[in-house]
């Protein structure tokens, strides 16, 4: 589907139809609707979806009568992030640097699509949201971030979709740790700060900075400095305690022979 029209993108003109006749601006709404502007702005181009609590308080900011809340049933039946992955999307879309701390599991957006359908059920709409995601490591307009992850060794060890997935989900480790824009390192298994729990760490290019984390109750997003903190401190621990580039790249080749290669 040209995603220009996807529902999602034509919903998202709408807001911005009734946000114009309510002459206002994305800055105004945001303030009004206690959200952030970029959020607005990811929401109008179709790139984040919208909740129905957003398009219920979109709908009184604006005036519309409900008309939001009403056009928002498309969603009933279709995938949609979760609720609080929202406010995430547009700061991992804008961002200029991200840096990702992955566990158990191999970060999503290094995934390839067989990995990431073992993952989520055979879900092929949610595979399809996570590979399009994927595109802003290779976008070339705006340059695509640096992106900076490091995984526990136990994420190379885990069975996600039997043999061949995970040989070829190793294979495509090594090949994106060959770009410019992208190192992965590797914590050998072993205690450290990181088994708190995933999470990334984005930078825009004002120098703003958001996280988010995931927990067992799904995750948050928060742009708070004490959040903040405590996760740059994980991340600059973490990060001492992981292997060098070239070390991890020789760790994730030896486990895909050792152990994946059939």
């Amino acid at each position: 589907m040209n995603q220009y029209y996807s529902p999602q993108a034509i919903w998202g003109r709408e807001l911005r139809h009734y946000r114009k006749a309510a002459s206002s601006t994305q800055a105004q709404l945001a303030a009004r609707i206690f959200c952030s502007e970029s959020l607005i702005s990811s929401i109008e181009t179709g790139q984040a979806p919208a909740t129905p609590e957003f398009a219920k308080a979109a709908d009184e900011a604006l005036d519309t009568g409900g008309a939001l809340l009403r056009t928002l049933d498309w969603r009933k039946g279709a995938p949609a992030y979760p609720a609080w992955f929202v406010d995430w999307l547009p700061a991992e879309d804008q961002a200029v640097q991200l840096r990702a701390v992955e566990i158990d599991l191999i970060y999503g957006l290094l995934q390839t699509p067989e990995y990431a359908r073992a993952l989520l059920g055979g879900d092929d709409a949610a595979v399809e949201a996570r590979m399009l995601r994927q595109q802003i490591l290779t976008r070339d307009d705006p340059p695509p971030p640096t992106l900076y992850c490091v995984l526990d060794e136990g994420a190379l060890r885990r069975d996600v979709g039997g043999a061949k997935v995970m040989y070829d989900q190793l294979q495509h480790l090594l090949e994106l740790s060959e770009r410019e824009n992208i190192s992965v390192q590797v914590v050998p298994s072993r205690l450290h700060r990181g088994v708190r729990g995933p999470f990334v760490v984005a930078t825009l290019a004002d120098g703003g900075e958001v996280a988010v984390a995931d927990c067992a109750f799904g995750g948050a997003v928060s742009t708070r400095p004490e959040d903040l903190a405590t996760v740059v401190s994980s991340w600059e621990s973490i990060r001492t305690e992981a292997l060098p580039a070239d070390m991890s790249r020789e760790l994730i080749a030896r486990t895909a022979e050792e152990l994946w290669k059939t």
